[in-house]
């Protein structure tokens, strides 16, 4: 009983891998890393302008 089941377990991680590598998962692991060391606002997203966006806890509302 426990063959099969590793079997089938194996035999999804393989597909899922080929899944994976097929739909671009693995295309750029370089500009993940890089944006998270960006300041924000350069390279990841454009900053809200006066009166856009939400104010997060501890923010005032003019800052």
């Amino acid at each position: 009983m426990l063959i099969p089941l590793s079997l089938v377990l194996v035999v999804g991680a393989v597909w899922a891998f080929f899944w994976a590598v097929d739909s671009g998962q693995f295309d750029d692991l370089d500009e993940p890393a890089h944006s998270v060391l960006a300041e924000d606002g350069v390279a990841t997203r454009a900053a809200p302008g006066p009166g856009e966006g939400d104010s997060g806890p501890g923010q005032a509302a003019g800052d």
